[in-house]
């Protein structure tokens, strides 16, 4: 049976996030190019990846013991009780489900332990597979936002989703949590 669990990034995890970065052709639009190589993805764990209730919250998620993954929530604002929330996988992760639970699981996390009352999150949309993250774990669609990413010379159209804490809890089994 696959082990499935939610901790915050360890410098120990600078190889699969590596290996991550290299297998994954799009993971360009959510990590530095710096994430190639085991120092590179030491500093973007030191730097991007943090953990901090304060500001951003970033899990990896580990399938088997190998981080596989993120999903996190920065732009923390505890006056208003809101977050953004964002995730990825890589490639081989992909098409299991982990995202979703993943992003339910510290959905409900910041919901009971921050007291956030509004989680948001956006995906291009021409990334169906995000949006059907962000629709299982319990987002719904408040619309678009358009030409709001630049990758490239290309300008993408940005579906936003948000889920508050009065919202019906999605029907996933949430993954164990490994906190500090």
């Amino acid at each position: 049976m696959t082990s499935v669990l939610l901790r915050p990034w360890q410098q120990a995890d600078a190889g699969a996030l590596a290996a991550a970065y290299r297998d994954s052709a799009d993971l360009e639009r959510q990590l530095r190019a710096d994430a190639a190589t085991a120092d590179g993805a030491e500093r973007i764990i030191r730097k991007d990846l943090g953990w901090d209730p304060q500001t951003a919250c970033n899990l990896a998620i580990l399938w088997d013991g190998t981080a596989v993954g993120n999903a996190g929530i920065s732009s923390i604002d505890v006056r208003h009780g809101t977050a953004w929330t964002y995730y990825w996988l890589a490639g081989a992760a992909r098409g299991r489900g982990l995202a979703a639970r993943a992003v339910a699981t510290l959905a409900h996390w910041a919901f009971v332990e921050l007291q956030l009352h509004r989680l948001e999150l956006g995906h291009r949309t021409n990334n169906p597979a995000s949006c059907k993250v962000a629709e299982s774990a319990g987002f719904a669609v408040e619309g678009i936002q358009r030409e709001k990413l630049r990758y490239g010379t290309g300008r993408f159209d940005v579906e936003i989703h948000a889920r508050l804490a009065t919202d019906p809890v999605p029907e996933l089994q949430r993954i164990d949590l490994q906190l500090p």
